[in-house]
């Protein structure tokens, strides 16, 4: 699992736009959006520059990973 803070997501439809990009690079990733914490839990076979530039290319500021979540190029942990 990795976990992106990202900036400028405020409703149902920021979460399904960051989740359609993803998917675009993944069909079967799995996403877990967190409107009120400005997080994005990704479970995918993609590695974190990919699912990151799929969450900028929707036009949301990734600023990080979130401290503890895995950064590695396989999904499952």
């Amino acid at each position: 699992m990795i976990e992106f803070q990202v900036e400028g997501m405020s409703c149902q439809h920021c979460a399904a736009a960051v989740t359609k990009a993803i998917q675009a690079h993944d069909a079967a990733a799995r996403v877990q959006v967190d409107l009120e914490q400005g997080r994005v839990a990704v479970e995918s076979v993609q590695n974190a520059s990919v699912l990151r530039a799929a969450i900028d290319e929707a036009g949301y500021t990734v600023k990080g990973a979130v401290a503890g979540a895995a950064n590695h190029a396989g999904g499952n942990v």
